[in-house]
């Protein structure tokens, strides 16, 4: 699958501030970057730092009145399709230590309030079984809803409400993953058909030794999705952190697919 990319960012600042922007995709095994360009205009300079878990990269960058950026790339993604249900589950005596911190509550994901939930709702199934009966709850008990964007709450606030946009998804999948003892981590993707398009959150979790990216909202699916950053939850991978007061004058993000190669 090949998909270009195409974002706009404009904001203004009624005074300087350090902006943290995360929009370029990462160069990784399954996805392959065929070309892309970052133009962020300012005059000051720009500082580029690795990601969590070094995958991506942020970038820093000072804005004054004004900070406009335009990131285009065109992605090839070879990720297979699998079968999570087929999937056996690991113990978790027995995970590789790089992702125990993933089986950990954090500030979005309260994964130790759904414990009980888990165990009662969710009885008798485990590893890729018990993931699939997550991300088909979580898709069918949630209502997507822009207005919920106003929430700005974790996990609970979602389980509550019954009504999130993506980042809501991912942070009720995540937890509930978690408190299943399946290590999960948020995902910051772009991918065609997303509506309205816009930056998306996805989740992955780890099953049978590697991690599976999967999207509770049904929106896109794992074989045409490009990460941009991996985290605990959407602090980590919000795809612009501000570090004083901006206003909106204009967003865009375009994801198309094209012609597959020959």
């Amino acid at each position: 699958m090949r998909l270009s990319i195409d974002v706009h960012l404009d904001y203004a600042f009624p005074e300087p501030a350090d902006v943290l922007l995360q929009i370029e995709a990462a160069a990784l095994p399954d996805q392959r970057i065929e070309s892309e360009s970052l133009v962020i205009y300012s005059d000051n300079p720009i500082r580029a730092v690795a990601g969590e878990e070094g995958i991506g990269q942020r970038c820093w960058a000072r804005a004054d009145q004004r900070l406009m950026a335009d990131y285009r790339a065109v992605i090839t993604v070879e990720r297979p399709v699998v079968n999570l249900a087929q999937l056996a589950p690991t113990p978790v005596r027995l995970l590789p230590p790089e992702t125990v911190g993933y089986l950990l509550p954090s500030r979005y994901c309260e994964s130790d309030r759904f414990e009980h939930f888990v165990r009662r709702q969710f009885a008798g199934l485990s590893g890729g079984a018990l993931a699939v009966a997550l991300i088909d709850w979580v898709r069918g008990a949630l209502e997507y809803s822009s207005a919920a964007t106003q929430l700005r709450g974790g996990a609970l606030t979602t389980f509550a409400e019954r009504r999130g946009v993506c980042r809501d998804y991912a942070h009720l999948l995540v937890a509930l993953a978690r408190a299943a003892e399946i290590p999960a981590r948020c995902v910051a993707v772009y991918a065609p058909g997303v509506d309205p398009p816009d930056f998306h959150a996805a989740a992955e979790l780890w099953l049978a030794g590697a991690w599976h990216l999967v999207d509770a909202t049904g929106m896109a699916n794992s074989a045409d999705m490009v990460r941009v950053a991996v985290g605990r939850d959407a602090t980590d991978i919000a795809f612009m952190t501000i570090f004083g007061t901006a206003f909106l004058f204009a967003q865009t993000v375009v994801v198309r697919r094209l012609d597959a190669q020959s």
